[in-house]
């Protein structure tokens, strides 16, 4: 889509240059921040049409955004001296600094006077989304130490207004086409170029087409355990996810499929699935990353497709405390193709002792162990 739409690269090349001057110059800062507020948009969009999709079927449904919020700081922790009055006061206490979580929609808060927005944005909005899964949720865990980091109320406003300006061009394409929300994560990679500064450890993005092929060739299956071992933004595991779920449409009798911009059949929307299909499917793909970064960008990618909670940590998997075997079906991935690793801090079982004596060039080193 983005790479046949000069309106839509023209927006990104806007927002790029708008994070340039606005005094976010690192590529893949400036990625992580504009990844947080496509997360913040996309977030607000998922939720209500699946409020929506629950009105008109009748079934249940809990907002993110229902009821009120309490930051974690300010949330009263029991004490096993308290007193039951004393724990009535905390929890009195704590009371004090709920939020509304309809505050926190992208919908409401962009109509907020700039200065407001930024304010509510930092303190507000971005703690919530850092909370919202649960203290003891793997996303949690990685967003802790992440930090929205827009320092002026203008760069925030203009890049609002530009996400809603992306986001409506894809809705027009959307309906034009037939094309579904795809990688937009992805596609920001792509535009923009600069992002070549910020690869020194091979962080490039796997070419969409190349991965929806790749997930054609070995066709995964619901059940399947699938592993990407060097996962950065998880194209190749939202390659997986959509592959398994236009074939679960096919199949449910789904007839008004249509081929994408890459000429694949693809879909994104799991709704459809049986709740024990969609807990099998969202069980089944596990991604690792040896930059937090890129953990983080990876977590948001998938969870703005629609998986809840994905499997992806920090972990080094050409060394030697990585040490699962035979844990999964299918590994998919483009192991990176710059950077290298500490010598003799790699796994034993992935080569001979001559070859680790000759490379600690990370895609030779995925090679013998059938990651390519």
């Amino acid at each position: 889509m983005l790479q046949i739409n000069p309106e839509l690269k023209s927006k990104i090349d806007q927002l790029w240059n708008k994070f340039w001057s606005g005094g976010i110059s690192n590529p893949l800062t400036a990625i992580e921040q504009i990844t947080y507020l496509l997360f913040m948009k996309r977030l607000d969009e998922l939720d209500q049409k699946k409020q929506a999709d629950a009105e008109w079927t009748g079934e249940p449904y809990t907002s993110k955004f229902g009821g009120t919020w309490i930051p974690p700081e300010y949330r009263a922790k029991a004490r096993e001296d308290d007193t039951q009055k004393e724990t009535a006061k905390r929890q009195a206490d704590a009371k004090m600094y709920e939020i509304d979580k309809r505050t926190l929609r992208w919908s409401e808060f962009k109509r907020m006077q700039a200065e407001e927005m930024l304010q509510h944005v930092q303190t507000k909005v971005f703690p919530f989304l850092k909370d919202m899964n649960g203290a003891t949720s793997n996303f949690t865990r990685h967003m802790r130490n992440a930090v929205f980091i827009i320092p002026k109320p203008a760069l925030l406003v203009e890049a609002v207004k530009t996400i809603d300006e992306i986001f409506e061009i894809m809705e027009k394409d959307s309906q034009e086409k037939g094309q579904a929300f795809q990688d937009i994560q992805g596609d920001v990679y792509e535009l923009l170029s600069e992002i070549a500064t910020a690869g020194k450890n091979g962080q490039f993005r796997t070419p969409r087409h190349i991965i929806k092929l790749m997930a054609d060739l070995v066709r995964p299956q619901l059940g399947h355990r699938i592993a990407d071992p060097a996962c950065g933004s998880g194209g190749f595991l939202l390659g997986a996810y959509q592959y398994i779920v236009t074939e679960l449409a096919k199949k449910a009798g789904t007839k008004d499929l249509l081929p994408d911009e890459d000429g694949f059949i693809r879909t994104s929307v799991a709704a459809g699935l049986t709740e024990k299909a969609q807990a099998i499917l969202q069980a089944s793909l596990f991604g690792y990353d040896i930059d937090a970064t890129m953990v983080r960008l990876g977590l948001m990618n998938l969870m703005m497709h629609g998986i809840d909670e994905p499997h992806i940590d920090y972990k080094d998997t050409l060394s030697k405390s990585y040490l699962e075997e035979a844990e999964y079906d299918i590994v998919m991935a483009n192991p990176p193709f710059t950077g290298s690793i500490d010598k003799g801090d790699i796994n034993e079982n992935l080569s001979s002792q001559k070859r680790r004596q000759c490379t600690n060039a990370p895609d030779l080193l995925f090679a013998p162990i059938g990651y390519y």
